[in-house]
């Protein structure tokens, strides 16, 4: 391998590199996960996300033991709330293979729902006496507790309605950022994730008039992260979790983890940041790498991919997929995120040579030569390498400008240059002396 220079890896800024990777769609996982510690996951996060996340660990997992596992979680935590009809899905999902322990309770389920319609039958009272009295206060006090209602029974297009109402009854800034908040949570929820940004904008336009504390903030910059996400902006999404950082703490838990925050964050932010971008955000950013220790593989992986170790960068890219492939939110983004990264490893590996020989280059990818030279042959097209194979050889030929050639071009056009503007100059000189500037015909 020739080099130009001694460096190990690239210091260098480069663009953006955006990689079409085809029509994406939901993606089941591609490998089997034993070790993912089910409980210790589920113990990050409250409320619906909980659940969702375990139903979606059995769903996708692919092991009989994780799925029951998961299931069963799932089950003891819907029996602490109220929604009844998620109670019988998951009822539905067990089919008897946990005993009769974690069976159809109906008896449960009817006393809840009828305990629910007089909850609700008060609140309309309560509601229709506030609406008579025309007191502003106490109607939207009115409409949190139905959105809370339905939002606690699972009627979360009902619970989106009753929270938004509240708009024309804030008379603060606070008011308005926690009707924000709530509609943010419920269409998480739902998975309507373009809402989010009308009332992230909403929030954020009012946040400046009553200066909300930091963890409010970090809610909206959470959320905004999350929506851009699930948008594929990748680059604007790794710019709000990194502005997240530790200061969400575990404030946020019926969305999202402190870790989800670290790992949503730095792999958005290796896909689309530029080196100086790279450090200046992320690795010199103390807040967020505060937050990268509590996930010491993403850490390792952005580190490791900044300085140019790319065996071990690979390796730490690799581990925690099987894991990453089971989060409720990143699945669908986990390939895209990783070609992309891959994409900028390679282009980084080859940027400092002359030359490189394909089975050192393939080793260090933890690929065959013939995958690698595949990869390369779709980044060649597109110019994100510059660079030609010599497939015969499995040799690739790095196409660097001749700065020697270059150079010795820009001298002698300077020279010649420099030459016509001193003979216009003598010729000149000669003119005035012999007063040919002067005469008539």
């Amino acid at each position: 391998m020739a080099a130009e220079g001694d460096a190990v890896g690239p210091v260098i800024e480069e663009d953006d590199i955006s990689v079409d990777v085809g029509e994406k769609g939901r993606h089941r996982p591609v490998m089997v996960v034993e070790h993912l510690d089910i409980e210790a996951y589920a113990a990050l996060y409250t409320g619906r996300t909980k659940i969702s996340r375990l139903l979606f660990i059995a769903e996708n997992c692919g092991v009989a033991s994780m799925e029951l596992e998961a299931l069963r979680m799932a089950y003891d935590e819907i029996r602490k709330g109220e929604d009844t009809q998620l109670f019988r899905e998951v009822v539905a999902k067990i089919d008897g293979r946990l005993g009769p322990d974690y069976g159809s309770d109906n008896a449960w389920a009817d006393d809840v729902d009828r305990r629910a319609e007089l909850r609700k039958e008060k609140l309309e009272n309560e509601l229709n006496a506030s609406m008579t009295n025309l007191i502003k206060e106490s109607i939207r006090m009115g409409y949190n507790d139905f959105g809370d209602f339905y939002y606690a029974h699972g009627q979360l297009e009902e619970a989106f309605k009753s929270y938004i109402r509240t708009h024309e009854y804030c008379t603060t800034s606070a008011h308005i950022v926690h009707m924000c908040l709530n509609a943010i949570l419920v269409s998480i929820e739902m998975g309507h994730f373009f809402n989010i940004s009308s009332y992230f904008c909403m929030a954020w336009q009012n946040q400046d008039r009553f200066r909300p504390d930091s963890v409010t903030i970090s809610k909206l910059h959470c959320a905004a992260g999350l929506a851009a996400m699930m948008g594929e902006k990748y680059k604007f999404a790794a710019r709000e979790f990194v502005d997240t950082g530790m200061l969400i703490q575990n404030s946020y838990t019926e969305v999202i983890a402190l870790q989800d925050v670290a790992t949503y964050g730095g792999l958005c932010a290796l896909a689309t940041f530029n080196r100086a971008e790279l450090k200046r955000y992320v690795i010199d950013n103390i807040n967020f790498r505060n937050c990268l220790e509590l996930v010491p593989e993403i850490r390792e992986l952005i580190n490791d991919f900044y300085s140019g170790r790319y065996v071990s960068c690979m390796e730490y890219l690799e581990n925690p997929k099987a894991n990453l492939l089971l989060d409720i939110h990143l699945h669908d983004h986990l390939k895209t995120l990783y070609e992309r990264i891959r994409n900028k490893a390679l282009t980084h590996y080859v940027l400092p040579f002359v030359s490189v020989d394909l089975h050192m280059m393939a080793n260090a990818f933890k690929t065959s030569v013939t995958d690698l030279e595949k990869e390369l042959e779709a980044l060649i097209p597109n110019n994100q390498i510059k660079a030609r194979i010599d497939s015969h050889n499995k040799i690739l030929y790095a196409r660097h400008a001749d700065q020697r050639n270059s150079t010795f071009q820009r001298v002698l056009q300077t020279a010649s240059e420099f030459d016509r503007e001193v003979r216009t100059m003598i010729l000149r000189a000669n003119l005035i002396k012999h007063e040919h500037n002067l005469r008539k015909h």
